[in-house]
């Protein structure tokens, strides 16, 4: 069995559409992104390729997938990454009742929500298009686009911080020294005056 490929049992019809899920799914982060991709052909047909739009994305890169080229469509002028297209090699694919996952990793925008369009391709030529928004209500409509909730930001980087109850307080000690210092100075000075008239009066 190729690498990314399973093997699909008793799986619901809501789990049967192109789904999207990460790793990291908050906003601004670099996220793993995975793409979950069934075989829903009726006539045996395997799905031999994967184009997903990209949202404007500045940064993407494809994981290595046997038995599938990989195609990114970047716009060097406008420095953006607009989608990405999995090809299976001949006679591959993905086959009935199977799924295969296909992997990027994105700098996520900073939204509430990212939506990825794809269009799946079989071998005998039916082309599905993921694209559709949600239906008024909040009902799913035949062929949803995959979409991918985003929480806050990435977490801030962890900053060491003291232990509880611990206070920083200014060194006490210097200014004490000084004072001594001081005192004891003016202490030789007095004592050397006091020499000193001792040493004139019996002089005179």
């Amino acid at each position: 069995m190729v690498l990314g490929v399973g093997l699909a049992v008793g799986t619901p019809a809501a789990w049967a559409h192109v789904h999207v899920s990460s790793d990291v799914a908050a906003r601004g982060a670099r996220a793993l992104v995975t793409f979950q991709v069934p075989n829903e052909s009726n006539t045996g047909a395997r799905t031999t390729a994967l184009t997903v739009a990209l949202p404007s994305l500045t940064s993407a890169s494809a994981e290595y997938l046997p038995g599938w080229a990989v195609t990114l469509d970047r716009d060097a002028a406008a420095g953006i990454v607009r989608s990405v297209t999995w090809t299976a090699v001949p006679d591959g694919g993905i086959g009935t009742d199977q799924f295969g996952l296909f992997r990027i990793s994105v700098q996520l925008p900073d939204a509430d929500t990212v939506s990825f369009p794809a269009t799946q391709s079989y071998s005998d030529g039916t082309v599905v298009k993921w694209d559709q928004p949600p239906l008024s209500g909040g009902a799913e409509p035949e062929h949803p686009a995959p979409v991918l909730t985003l929480a806050g930001g990435p977490p801030a980087p962890h900053q060491h911080q003291p232990p509880a109850g611990t206070v920083s307080a200014p060194d006490a000690s210097k200014p004490a020294d000084n004072t001594a210092r001081l005192l004891g100075g003016a202490a030789l000075v007095v004592a050397a005056a006091a020499v000193f008239l001792v040493l004139i009066r019996r002089r005179s």
